[in-house]
């Protein structure tokens, strides 16, 4: 039997990303340049925003207000080394029942904004056996395991492109200023590996996801970095490993243990996106 086209494909976005975008502007007293996406356990980081203005998801038209713990559900907007910058503390997910054109509502409102760049961070556990919960790993590039895609159908404006490249979809740029904020930390470079969840993987899969060059893996992001790229804004991204996958060790997987290191962590990832903020600052690409 052959799908109607209505159900092959996603519902256009109902709210307008351009007003949304503007509801910001008028509660916020600066025009961010920088957006900044906070995963599992890391909203510690709006401390360092000066001047902060606070809009909760639920004041916003289109933002899903999200249900995991450890997303605190706001942007705060404000000043950090005299860049004005947003940041997103909190991501609505997929496996929230959430579609694709929701989970990235927020990043078509960036690009409304005028932001040209975006960092985004996650939790996510380590394929890679050499790598070590508590770490940090630059995103170099992702495998898209989720069985869905954020350009698929009419849920984006039709102005823009849907077959995007993504040959470079983390900026080279981005990464060595990355690279040159973590100083002596050296975090780690990897491929990070995109499922829908919520359930955690199997050992037979982490297995799998090993051969095909997968070093982390996790539940966001990657939908938020297509819809980022489609919209022309430069991206980088950042994996605080939380934990070992399925099968690399006995330990039992609990998304108590993701907040946990998530929060012993949370300085060093601090560090490395403050000082990133400042080489950025110096060093906006053109």
């Amino acid at each position: 039997m052959m799908l109607s086209d209505k159900s092959r494909h996603q519902k256009p976005v109902k709210n307008s990303p351009a007003k949304t975008a503007k509801q910001i502007l008028r509660s916020s007293a600066i025009k961010p340049q920088l957006a900044i996406v906070l995963g599992s356990g890391m909203s510690d980081f709006t401390q360092q925003v000066k001047n902060p203005t606070i809009i909760h998801y639920s004041k916003l038209a289109g933002f899903k207000k999200p249900t995991v713990t450890g997303h605190a559900g706001m942007i705060v907007t404000g000043m950090i080394s005299d860049l004005p910058v947003i940041t997103f503390s909190g991501r609505s997910h997929y496996y929230e029942g959430h579609s694709m054109a929701d989970i990235t509502f927020p990043v078509r409102v960036m690009a409304e904004l005028g932001i040209k760049t975006v960092l985004f961070t996650n939790s996510a556990g380590a394929v890679n056996r050499t790598f070590k919960p508590g770490e940090l790993m630059i995103i170099r590039d992702h495998i898209n395991f989720m069985g869905d895609n954020p350009l698929r159908g009419e849920a984006h404006p039709s102005h823009q492109p849907v077959f995007v490249d993504l040959t470079n979809a983390y900026d080279p740029h981005l990464i060595r200023l990355l690279i040159q904020a973590a100083g002596r930390t050296k975090p780690r470079l990897g491929v990070y590996l995109a499922l829908s969840g919520p359930n955690y993987e199997t050992p037979a899969e982490i297995k799998a996801f090993r051969r095909w060059g997968a070093d982390a893996v996790g539940m966001s992001t990657v939908p938020e970095v297509i819809v980022a790229r489609q919209c022309g804004l430069r991206v980088a991204a950042i994996s605080c490993i939380t934990n070992m996958a399925a099968g690399i060790n006995r330990t039992k997987l609990s998304h108590k243990e993701v907040l946990e290191v998530a929060g012993t962590s949370a300085h060093k990832l601090t560090n490395l996106i403050a000082h990133f903020v400042q080489l950025y600052a110096k060093q906006v690409p053109d």
